[in-house]
């Protein structure tokens, strides 16, 4: 894995492939891990609804919310470290971390530590979109990672990007979710340079937050699971738009920062 590679590789195309990040040990522990929390959101949605509501999401256009063995039909599980201490750890990953702070220097906070999971034979497209929009932070400096905890192939839902599209600027791509399989309805973006990004369970892609990128359907049996995470550095400001609300936003120090164990963002 070149480190020095890495930084040259965001700044060109916008995102950089780590073949084989993790090791399969830790993927078949997260595989576990993930199978556990599916477990846990049946308990919950008989005795704490407020925190299934706040932090898990069904397959908004599942048929049922249920799979054939019972379990529910999963989207994404965010904060996924308030049920999970597997999950809290698996973004202090030195290797991860390293190649992090190869582009943004010795001070990283975690924005954002997210289950994404595509079912199999219900997990729908994510729209072509870029990350940075949603979250707010000035300057967009934030490099998101996704992990492969199963192979992610083309049928099942594989990441799909524009390489060099973090270089026009932010946009307004609205809903994420789709009901169709079709990546954008837009007819001012170029899709003639969109590329399929499979990847080996353990591998991961680094990218820009201003990256264009999506992922189609699931039409395959089996899950397409991934591990969610967006690292920035500590100069940045926290500028949610009117209405969106006046709550600060805490995030976790995963290196550096003097030794904090979190950072407090006020809005503004």
């Amino acid at each position: 894995m070149n480190s020095d590679a890495f930084p040259a590789a965001l700044e060109d195309r916008g995102f950089y492939i780590a073949e084989d990040l993790i090791d399969q040990a830790t993927i078949a522990a997260a595989v576990a891990e993930v199978g556990r929390l599916h477990e846990l959101y049946i308990e919950l949605e008989a005795q704490d609804p407020e925190s299934v509501e706040a932090h898990f999401m069904i397959e908004p256009f599942a048929q049922s919310h249920r799979q054939t063995d019972g379990m529910p039909v999963l989207r994404k599980i965010e904060q996924v470290q308030i049920y999970s201490d597997f999950f809290e750890r698996l973004p202090r990953t030195p290797a991860l971390v390293d190649l992090v702070s190869a582009f943004i220097g010795p001070d990283i906070l975690l924005f954002r530590n997210t289950l994404m999971l595509k079912p199999g034979n219900h997990g729908s497209a994510h729209r072509l979109h870029q990350d940075s929009p949603y979250w707010h932070m000035e300057p967009a400096t934030q490099i998101t990672v996704s992990i492969a905890l199963t192979d992610a192939t083309i049928d099942n839902g594989c990441f799909q990007v524009i390489p060099g599209s973090h270089k026009s600027g932010l946009q307004d791509w609205g809903a994420i979710f789709r009901a169709s399989n079709t990546l954008t309805d837009r007819d001012d973006i170029d899709l003639s340079s969109l590329i399929q990004v499979p990847l080996r369970a353990g591998s991961a892609i680094f990218f820009d937050s201003k990256l264009v990128h999506g992922s189609a359907a699931n039409t395959t049996p089996n899950p397409r699971n991934t591990a969610l995470y967006a690292y920035f550095p500590p100069n940045v400001r926290y500028c949610p738009p009117e209405g969106y609300g006046s709550h600060q936003k805490t995030c976790p120090v995963i290196r550096g920062c003097g030794g904090q164990s979190e950072l407090v963002f006020t809005p503004e």
